[in-house]
């Protein structure tokens, strides 16, 4: 499917490196987005959820007015993705390596605006290298993936493991694996 049908179907990636768009305002990008996922709603309402989600990921509130990603560090950046998460409200969302390039304190901030936007009825996958993230955001199930595929499954033990040994002895358990 197209990106946009998968959006409208409820489907969020949240990128790595998130691009920037000059000439389009914040404010302008999420209602056009939040329309299109949910349909027009009242300026009023859509500003208020906007501001209210803003203030949730300690976001200074001119940011609205600035363009998508133009000029904003790392941090900014990823406050911006979710945002767009929170006022999008999707079934599914994708988090690649969303923490990357944060500072300590910008980590803690995105991960608290994760834990606010899930809900039970929200899938969230999170691609991350770090533990960190994981301090914050607790996971129920944990895969690791090598060469494309599912190397091995469980629940946040395996992310204690993963910070203990590190990825050889999965791979090398993977690869035992797929020879015998």
């Amino acid at each position: 499917m197209p990106t946009d049908e998968r959006a409208r179907l409820g489907i969020f990636l949240a990128f790595q490196y998130p691009v920037s768009i000059p000439g389009v305002t914040v404010t302008n990008f999420l209602r056009s987005i939040v329309k299109a996922r949910q349909g027009e709603a009242p300026a009023g309402e859509f500003r208020k959820q906007m501001t209210g989600a803003m203030k949730e990921l300690a976001m200074d509130p001119s940011f609205a007015k600035r363009y998508v990603n133009d000029g904003f560090s790392g941090g900014e950046k990823k406050r911006c993705e979710i945002l767009q998460m929170s006022l999008l409200k999707p079934s599914l969302a994708l988090l690649d390596e969303i923490d990357s390039g944060l500072d300590i304190d910008a980590l803690r901030v995105v991960c608290e605006g994760i834990n606010k936007t899930w809900n039970p009825a929200m899938g969230l996958l999170i691609i991350t290298h770090y533990q960190r993230m994981l301090d914050y955001v607790k996971p129920h199930h944990v895969h690791v993936l090598v060469a494309g595929r599912i190397a091995k499954s469980g629940g946040p033990e395996l992310v204690a493991r993963l910070e203990a040994e590190g990825y050889d002895p999965i791979i090398q358990e993977a690869l035992g694996a797929s020879i015998a």
